[in-house]
């Protein structure tokens, strides 16, 4: 199956919530303020978020204005075009070598499967990947990372539980040079009860990264669960705050008919939308594309 069928096929629960919905609406009728009310009310329900709401029904009726458009079902253009022009500020650029990615999130995003994919798809791609199991405070944590080590055969720097974070990813750079390595996934703590210590401990190790690897990409990337919607968007504000993110991937996105809140995440945060999970293995981690993503909504 190839990704636009991957990430089509995962999609399809929100394309049946909001797809669905848009073909009521768009249906040839005069172009109106009703029409931008059940629009406006359509986008609202499927996550879009409120002001990325506001965004795009101003924008429509701009250009709707601009174009002389009259009817409804001539207008579904200019929307895909709006959506595809706020995702495009969030496509990344490709990566560069020697490369480092700080893998963030709250327990259960599925950060660690995340890492165990990404380091199946960078092995397939040739790359040599090391992990660090940085994340010393839950105690399968390290094991969980093993196992994904195992399955993409790459090394896997561990430690003690309760061991300083920063030390293993010490270790893991030490590792990284002496192999020659091409990529270092770092896994990290996700718990938010003790929020200012994990806070202060996210920024120890990106110093550790920035000193140890001055010459590595060096990407800050938080993972977010695509079922959780708009309510994710507090989530990286918050490690936004703490270290100054870079990139996000969603995980769940087969799983929800939520997926309307990427637009939100675009609209909102200056950051990369790097991957996105519509599935269970390695193959269903897609590389995030705007218009493959609206084409497989709308």
């Amino acid at each position: 199956m190839g990704f636009f069928s991957r990430l089509f096929e995962g999609m399809k629960k929100t394309k049946k919530s909001f797809g669905e919905k848009l073909k009521y609406i768009f249906t040839g009728n005069d172009l109106d303020e009703d029409f931008f009310e059940e629009l406006e009310y359509v986008l609202i329900s499927s996550d879009f978020g409120v002001e990325t709401t506001e965004y795009i029904i101003d924008e429509l009726k701009s250009r709707s204005k601009k174009e002389k458009i009259k009817k409804t079902d001539d207008c579904k253009k200019l929307l895909k075009e709006i959506l595809v022009e706020i995702l495009t500020d969030a496509k990344p650029e490709k990566l560069s070598y020697p490369c480092v990615f700080m893998v963030l999130g709250v327990n259960g995003v599925g950060k660690t499967t995340t890492i165990g994919k990404l380091a199946k798809k960078f092995t397939d791609e040739g790359k040599r990947v090391i992990l660090a199991a940085a994340d010393t405070f839950r105690a399968a944590a390290s094991d969980q990372l093993e196992v994904w080590a195992n399955r993409a055969k790459v090394k896997v720097v561990t430690n003690e539980h309760g061991v300083d974070p920063a030390a293993v990813v010490y270790d893991s750079i030490q590792s990284f040079k002496a192999k020659g390595g091409d990529i270092l996934l770092i896994d990290t703590a996700g718990r938010l009860h003790n929020k200012a210590n994990l806070m202060e401990e996210l920024k120890k190790i990106s110093r550790v990264v920035q000193k140890e690897l001055p010459e590595a990409e060096y990407h800050k990337m938080v993972i977010v669960d695509g079922t959780t919607g708009q309510n994710a968007l507090s989530q990286v504000e918050l490690f936004d705050e703490a270290v100054d993110l870079t990139d996000i991937s969603i995980t769940k996105l087969d799983g929800t008919s939520k997926g309307g809140f990427l637009l939100g995440l675009a609209k909102d945060f200056d950051l990369d939308i790097r991957y996105v999970g519509v599935g269970e293995t390695a193959e269903d981690l897609i590389e995030f594309d705007p218009k493959e993503f609206v084409d497989a909504i709308l």
